[in-house]
């Protein structure tokens, strides 16, 4: 599809940020990025372009039902949050939901085969994050049909986030500054993000794919392992490289968007990992479901039942699978654990706490990769076999073959990322003549990642962002 052509890319992005600095006018840049954005999604998945042209008109109408005048704002708000999910339940679960029924005795429906529209989970939480901001701040409602299409479809995150809070982008709309140092700032952080994709997300990709796609009978327990480290890192460093790319665009066109990864895997709980872990969906949730829902305030067992309602919908938003379900809901029982101190990690010495968080976000990992519940336990069950730890066999030369000069190095550079080591150094640097000369040589190691990064690209095939699905 289109998004994965370099070519198309750049010419994109070059031509809309000419434009947008030639136009002299805020309306008019608003109008262009909208064109743009459009022109963007159609021309990538041209058929689905009408259902969110759909879901732009319907949310804005249900958006000026949430003016204060309005004597029906409550249930034009429950009638536009069933839509909206009610649209994306067609088209992204409708498939999955037979499936399940089918399992029930007597019962036999037909499987419907509808193709999922790229970014439908992202664009379409939005929409709902527009409605639910207006009726809870009537100053949000938005006269200007164009302004609600240009939040629901600005194309630097449109198909895979990071969600944006309407509250987050309303105002930035008609107020925002470009300068030269924004502009410099988000380059620098677009090809920071484009680094991680391609040198470090990609290279894992190869081993985690190689090793998910054997038999899990003929997995030895290092082999597993590797495995499943590398899709840890993998996605990691390709969703947090996508958000980053988004960041930085969004930057150049001056809007500044939340933060959507806090370096997780430093974290020593799991409530600390989900503080730190694809923010705007998180906090979404929060937002939105956990204290609609009472979060807290209503007894322990209510709280109980709402963290594992979020955290259910959080698994089934990620994918109309049981994998997706049973990601979830472990994340969810072990912040359950914590919450009510059945676990205690805070208490424990701090390089155990590191270890307990990442082995539970490794193996849960294993259910968000593995293409079915059947497989991930298989999997899983091999990482903790010991009697599979065999070197001179089969097992052991794929081990070894997988360890390639690239992917040690990028292996290396994935653990020194994955922790806040530049954030650290820059913390550190005290003088003005000290930040400035780090400030210049993060733009020569910028524009030597560029250089590595085009070259990857002319030679790569396409190997696109895991959360496209999403």
């Amino acid at each position: 599809m289109v998004f994965s052509s370099p070519v198309f890319i750049f010419l994109f992005l070059t031509s809309v940020y000419i434009l947008y600095r030639i136009i002299p006018t805020m309306t008019a840049k608003n109008i262009l990025l909208l064109v743009f954005s459009i022109f963007f999604y159609a021309y990538g998945e041209p058929k689905a372009i009408v259902l969110m042209l759909i879901s732009i008109v319907m949310n804005y109408f249900f958006g000026l039902a949430m003016s204060a005048e309005c004597k029906v704002r409550k249930p034009v708000l429950v009638i536009g949050i069933l839509a909206n999910l009610g649209m994306l339940g067609v088209f992204k679960y409708a498939a999955f939901a037979a499936e399940t029924a089918n399992l029930l005795p007597f019962v036999n429906m037909r499987i419907p085969h509808i193709a999922l529209p790229i970014g439908i989970s992202f664009y379409t939480f939005q929409a709902m994050s527009y409605v639910i901001d207006s009726y809870k701040e009537p100053r949000y409602v938005q006269r200007n049909p164009y302004k609600v299409a240009l939040y629901i479809t600005f194309f630097p995150q449109l198909v895979a986030g990071p969600i944006v809070k309407y509250y987050d982008f309303a105002d930035q709309i008609d107020h925002r500054t470009v300068s030269a140092d924004m502009t410099a700032q988000g380059i620098r952080r677009f090809i920071f993000g484009l680094s991680k994709k391609l040198l470090i997300a990609n290279t894992m990709a190869m081993a985690a794919d190689t090793i998910y796609a054997m038999d899990t009978a003929h997995l030895s327990i290092l082999l597993s392992w590797l495995g499943a480290v590398s899709y840890l890192f993998q996605i990691y460093f390709d969703f947090s490289g996508y958000s980053d790319m988004a960041i930085g665009l969004g930057k150049m066109f001056g809007f500044t968007f939340r933060e959507n990864f806090d370096y997780p895997y430093i974290s020593g709980s799991m409530q600390e990992f989900w503080r730190r872990w694809h923010i705007s969906v998180s906090t979404w949730f929060k937002e939105y479901l956990y204290i609609p829902l009472g979060g807290n305030r209503k007894g322990e067992l209510r709280t109980a039942f709402n963290k594992l309602a979020v955290f259910f919908c959080t698994g089934l938003w990620h994918g109309a699978s049981m994998n997706f379900i049973v990601w979830g809901l472990l994340n969810g029982a072990f912040m359950m654990f914590e919450s009510y101190k059945l676990l205690k990690p805070e208490k424990w010495w701090k390089p155990l706490r590191h270890v307990y968080a990442l082995l539970v976000t490794i193996f849960a990992f294993v259910f968000f990769r593995a293409d079915t519940l059947g497989q991930a336990v298989r999997y899983i069950g091999k990482m903790i076999d010991p009697t599979t730890f065999r070197i001179g066999d089969g097992a052991w030369s794929q081990f070894l073959a997988q360890l390639s000069p690239m992917y040690i190095i990028m292996f290396v550079c994935a653990v020194i990322f994955s922790m806040p080591v530049c954030r650290t150094i820059r913390g550190k640097v005290k003088s003005e003549s000290s930040a400035l000369y780090l400030e210049v040589s993060a733009y020569a190691v910028s524009l030597v990642l560029l250089l590595i990064c085009i070259v990857t690209l002319s030679s790569a095939t396409y190997n696109p962002f895991i959360y496209f699905r999403f």
